[in-house]
Parts: C-alpha cells; structure tokens; sequence
C-alpha cells in the first residue's frame, strides 16, 4: 500500500467537481476529505489539521474570502488552493492579498489541480540552500521558516516567505515576474503575472520599511544587500 501524502480538505459545494477533485487526489495517494459549506469547512479544517485545503470562493452560508480571514486570523498558515470563477477577479485577487497560496479558474484540468497542490506543498516544505541569516533589520530562518524584523516575529505565508527567500538569496539580482512565477512558484510558462504583484505588495505591506524588494521599473523585482 503507498504511504498517504497526508489530508487534504476540499471545500467544493458542486458534487460532480468535488467527486472529480477525489478521485484524482486519491489516486496520487492523498486522503481527501469534503464538506459543502464554507463554516462546516473551516470547523473540519480546525479539527483535521489537513497538509493543504481546496477551497471554492463561491460557497454557501461562509464563502472563501470569509473562510480564508477566519483562517488566517486564527494564525492558522495551512496552504490554500484557491478556485473561482471566471469572473471573480476581484475576489481571487482578496483571497491572495488575505494568505491564500495560488489560485486555480474554472474550468480546470484535475491533473493541473494535482499538480497545483504538490507544487504548494513543496514551497511549504521549504525553499533549498543556506539561510541568509541576519539581513540588516531582518532575521530569516529556513529551518523554522520564520522572519523577525527588529527582532519582532513577522507571520509570513508558505508562498510570501519562499518569495523574500528567494530575493534574499540572489541580492542585487533583478528577477523578471515570469523568472519569480517559474522559480518560486514553480509555473515556468504562466501568463498570470499579477500574482507576483500581489505577494510582493504583502510581504511589503507585512514587513514595512524594513522590506529590502525593490521594484525595477519595467523588469521586475530584486532585493538590495543588508542595511546596517
């Protein structure tokens, strides 16, 4: 029998989609567990302690927007998968900014759902090489995967601390959004690249002054050498 790669909760209101997402999960060897309504998710989500959740924006009673800043509030850092609609821009756009992972549009391939979920959970597992230590007001630890600035803890995201890793470990070197999506995200070829805007907004937004990415206007984003 193959050893489970751990649980992962879908919270999908549609039957047929969430008994396709299963299935397809499954044979990759993943329990999977489902509920169909936004609070009853978010209490199995509490009680299982899942490896990633697959979360629906467009659920009844507490949507995903709502089930995702529950989340997040409760300093629960679980990678989420995001699903939405064509049409739920905006709301997808939220979801990134409140801590979700990645996001996934319908209609979508379920092997690219697979292939999404292995992808967050590698980033959680952790990015490779040495750690940059003390980053001038910064301190970043791979192991624990924690960031303190002025010495106080800063909770970073899977995805948002992989990000700065990533910078921090190639200083002064300018990566362009599609370089970001295919070496932090693993998507080489992806076209969405407002993705990489909104991560950094976060981490920037989260680490205030002390952020050392910096924008290089028509390429990208680099990260500048400590400061004292």
């Amino acid at each position: 029998m193959t050893e489970s790669r751990g649980l992962v909760l879908i919270v999908e209101d549609e039957r047929h989609i969430s008994d396709v997402q299963r299935l397809y999960l499954t044979r990759e060897g993943f329990g999977v567990h489902v509920e169909a309504d936004g609070a009853d998710g978010l209490a199995a989500a509490r009680r299982m302690h899942p490896v990633a959740i697959v979360l629906d924006i467009g659920l009844p009673g507490m949507d995903g927007i709502a089930f995702c800043r529950a989340l997040r509030d409760a300093g629960d850092w679980t990678p989420v998968l995001l699903v939405t609609a064509r049409g739920e821009e905006a709301d997808r756009i939220l979801g990134l900014e409140l801590g979700a992972d990645d996001y996934l549009t319908k209609p979508f391939s379920p092997r690219e759902l697979v292939a999404r979920v292995k992808t967050v959970l590698r980033r959680a597992a952790g990015p490779p090489g040495p750690p940059p230590g003390s980053t001038g007001r910064l301190s970043v630890d791979p192991v624990s995967r924690t960031v303190r600035r002025d010495g106080e803890p800063v909770e970073l995201t899977a995805t948002e601390f992989n990000l700065l890793f990533h910078l921090l470990q190639h200083v002064g070197q300018v990566f362009t959004r599609e370089q970001l999506l295919a070496q932090v995200w693993g998507y080489p070829g992806y076209r969405d690249t407002r993705m990489v805007d909104v991560f950094v907004s976060q981490v920037r937004a989260k680490l205030g002054d002390a952020s050392p990415i910096r924008t290089v206007r028509g390429v990208g984003y680099s990260a500048t050498a400590p400061g004292p």
